[in-house]
């Protein structure tokens, strides 16, 4: 649907930005808690942009053609709650904006993907929205890349606060939108000149419209409380060849007596003697959670504007060649085809036995991936020759041709990140992106909230420990493993050589929540005899078993071998020592009492990783041994980094002696 050409009446855009603004301020006072600011002040502003431009569709909040919106400000999330229930959404009701930031309520303090329709992703961390609008801006052109302007078709619009632009992130998705050139992407910048301690040029001087322009953006600059000025801007930036940037100026917690414009507007509760000269000065119904008369209608009639165009879309969806493809492609369909083939590279692999990094086999496993399925998309922080993300069957996507498969994110780790998780939240595609391990610390925000909406990223990190060898300790992650399989629902998966990293590949992909993959530098040897099912599924499992074991020796990736090479030196001691691969915990937790006992046997137990010790002792108890990492590393060939921390097969089976003699 064409955006409404006629510009709006100030009076009437007013009105029914009132609605939001009494709704705010009034589930504010009564958590006691809460951000009015921004609603207050982005009112006027997203009226607008609801009114008269957003293609949605209160009826079927998943339309895949619908325009986004991001709320990247998250902390006005009364915003986003009043403006879901005023349209007519399934929820918010007005009972669970009552109960504003309560556990039994939707409306979380920042805004939470799948708690609500109509909520595209979890906002709260600032800077994370607009980078996650980015990917989904890059989504949408990769789609109509592929399947063109009759099924996709659609714009990305942000709402972000002074905070947001702040944040480091912002600087890598800002600039990597511009290079790009994603015309689909309109930011309204809510232009207040407030933070929490005050006003901003307490901290920040620079010029934001000079910065963005540098980055590659068209701008324009607006009254944020004039319904005329707010359309002109949106009406520019419809024809935009580029993203495009709109300068709201503000004033934070309009319509307050005495907090407007102040940093008392934007985090507290402003009080009832605050909401009763505001409601007095708007003209708004003294009682709680009241609306004027007809307001409700006058917004749920805007919240039915785009049903013919939902209609004709979907007409179209129906008649369409492609209407099963598109629809398998929203759906994050994994074909059976994929298993055949990868079935079928894993018995090759354990038939070869390669002695290869495990970044190396992974960069066969996606080439296999990458010909099977359509919607993968790859990528690395400029890390390509190292991380082996780039297949020979895909192409690289440049910003006149969005028909390729790989993106060079530049040095932009968590933009990378946060954009991944845009691409997945808009859905269509299932994107992968690498960098060094040690890096995942510049992606963990994004990362963690990867883990919180449960959606399909696949963070692809390489160069996995000690085994970097001259890099040296800062490029050497020692306790980097350990600090991601403490996020609740990331399946962190390290494997030990290249039967299990095809296995972890086909658990990422069809995973629905996030996955990150460690992978090695050096070269491993080929461990696993078997090519049958998915071991690495469960978790854990004996790789090299023995009758009345002595001792059990875990391990994970790289250091499976090592323990391997340590069983035999027992065996010839005359010491029985079995061997188990743990590429993934959290997999392993979820199995059966009796399997997870079963594995992990009854006798001495000794846990060997080139990591910190954290999270083992669950494992190895209160009489076994650890082998690892106990501080960072240090440059050399990464064979004389293992022995110099005594990461060894004679290490670990002097290890099992000396447990043993206790």
């Amino acid at each position: 649907m064409e955006p409404n050409k006629t510009p709006p009446e100030q009076e009437e855009i007013r009105r029914l930005a009132n609605a939001i603004r009494g709704l705010s301020m009034d589930a504010v006072q009564t958590a006691k808690s809460g951000h009015p600011g921004l609603p207050l002040g982005m009112a006027d502003a997203a009226t607008v942009l609801f009114s008269r431009f957003l293609k949605f569709d209160p009826a079927d909040p998943h339309w895949p053609d619908r325009d986004r919106f991001v709320l990247s400000g998250g902390h006005g999330s009364m915003l986003l709650y009043s403006l879901l229930y005023l349209l007519g959404y399934a929820g918010p009701t007005l009972d669970q904006i009552k109960r504003f930031r309560q556990v039994d309520s939707p409306c979380a303090g920042h805004p939470e993907h799948g708690h609500l329709p109509g909520i595209e992703t979890t906002t709260g961390p600032l800077g994370q929205g607009i980078s996650n609008a980015v990917g989904m801006a890059v989504a949408e052109r990769l789609l109509n890349a592929r399947f063109g302007d009759d099924l996709v078709n659609h714009k990305t619009y942000v709402i972000a606060s002074d905070g947001d632009l702040q944040e480091g992130i912002s600087h890598e998705a800002i600039s990597l939108a511009g290079h790009y050139r994603l015309k689909n992407l309109i930011v309204l910048w809510d232009d207040n000149n407030i933070s929490i301690d005050g006003d901003t040029r307490l901290a920040d001087s620079s010029n934001v419209i000079e910065r963005f322009e540098a980055a590659g953006w068209k701008t324009t600059l607006c009254d944020g409380h004039s319904a005329q000025e707010v359309f002109r801007a949106l009406t520019e930036a419809q024809s935009s060849d580029k993203p495009f940037l709109i300068a709201c100026k503000t004033v934070i917690g309009f319509g307050f007596p005495t907090r407007a414009g102040t940093q008392k507007a934007h985090s507290d509760a402003p009080g009832q003697e605050e909401i009763d000269g505001a409601k007095k000065a708007l003209g708004l119904p003294p009682a709680a959670f009241a609306l004027d008369d007809g307001v409700l209608d006058a917004w749920r009639k805007i919240g039915q504007r785009n049903a013919d165009a939902r209609a004709a879309w979907t007409k179209r969806a129906d008649a369409s060649a492609r209407k099963t493809e598109f629809a398998e492609a929203m759906a994050g369909t994994i074909p059976s085809e994929l298993g055949r083939q990868l079935g079928e590279l894993k018995q090759e692999l354990a038939a070869e036995k390669p002695n290869a990094g495990t970044r190396r086999t992974s960069e066969k496993v996606l080439e296999v991936i990458n010909g099977v399925l359509k919607t993968t998309i790859g990528g690395s922080a400029d890390l390509t020759p190292s991380n082996n993300t780039k297949t020979k069957n895909i192409t690289e996507i440049r910003p006149d041709d969005f028909s390729g498969r790989y993106i060079h994110y530049g040095i932009r780790e968590h933009g990378m990140a946060a954009a991944m998780n845009g691409m997945a939240l808009h859905g269509g595609i299932i994107p992968y992106g690498g960098t060094f391990l040690v890096f995942s610390d510049y992606c963990r925000p994004a990362i963690r909230l990867a883990a919180i909406m449960g959606i399909r990223v696949v963070f692809v990190m390489t160069h996995d420990s000690i085994g970097v060898g001259e890099d040296g300790p800062t490029h050497q992650p020692v306790e980097h493993v350990a600090a991601l399989r403490a996020i609740p629902g990331l399946q962190v998966i390290r494997p030990a050589d290249a039967v299990e990293t095809v296995e972890a590949w086909e658990l990422a992909i069809n995973h629905k929540g996030p996955t990150l993959l460690a992978f090695s530098r050096q070269d491993v040897p080929t461990v696993r005899a078997d090519a049958g099912d998915n071991r690495s599924a469960k978790g854990a499992y004996e790789i090299a078993g023995t009758d009345n074991a002595a001792v059990t020796l875990l391990a994970t990736g790289s250091e499976v071998g090592l323990a391997m090479e340590a069983r035999d030196l027992l065996k010839a001691d005359g010491v029985a020592a079995r061997v188990v691969s743990m590429p993934c915990w959290s997999l392993f937790e979820q199995q059966s009492e009796i399997y997870r006992e079963q594995v992990l046997g009854t006798g001495t137990k000794v846990a060997v990783e080139a990591g910190v010790r954290e999270g083992w002792d669950r494992y190895i108890g209160p009489h076994g041994r650890f082998v690892g990492m106990h501080g960072f590393g240090a440059s050399g060939p990464y064979k004389d980094v293992y022995k110099h921390f005594g990461l060894t097969p004679h290490a670990v089976a002097d290890a099992a002696k000396a447990a043993l003699k206790k």
